[in-house]
């Protein structure tokens, strides 16, 4: 039972990592302006799914947002276009940060399962020893 804490846990602490790496990227990146004619910062998304027999979780599957993006008026931007636009991704900050927080805590509880199962593992070695 404890190993099947840690092996779950520790599953779900690589989704969350992944999550949190995602959501980095697409914060670091919400302000990246291209030109028009090309394709915006596609944000990132993690979709996670139940392993195997209930064994921990994976991520399924990256899906990526639109390369549309936003257009912005900016006639004085560098990569502007004859009609004074650049684009921008289509990121929403707000949803970025709770997103944010939920991974961060996501990753918190779940090391803090490792610990625990790592610490009863040890509790139950020295009782063994005795």
């Amino acid at each position: 039972m404890t190993f099947d804490a840690i092996g779950i846990a520790g599953s779900a602490l690589t989704v969350h990592r992944k999550w949190l790496d995602a959501v980095s990227d697409n914060l670091a990146n919400m302000n990246t302006a291209t030109r028009t004619s090309g394709k915006a910062f596609q944000a990132r998304y993690i979709e996670a799914a139940e392993g195997s027999n209930g064994n921990g979780v994976y991520v399924k599957s990256t899906p990526q947002g639109s390369a549309t993006g936003r257009l912005v008026y900016q006639p004085d931007h560098p990569l502007a276009d004859a009609q004074g636009y650049v684009r921008y991704p289509d990121i929403d900050l707000a949803e970025q940060m709770g997103a944010l927080i939920v991974a961060q805590r996501g990753y918190q509880a779940n090391a803090q399962v490792v610990d625990r199962a790592r610490e009863t593992y040890q509790a139950a070695l020295e009782i063994g020893k005795s």
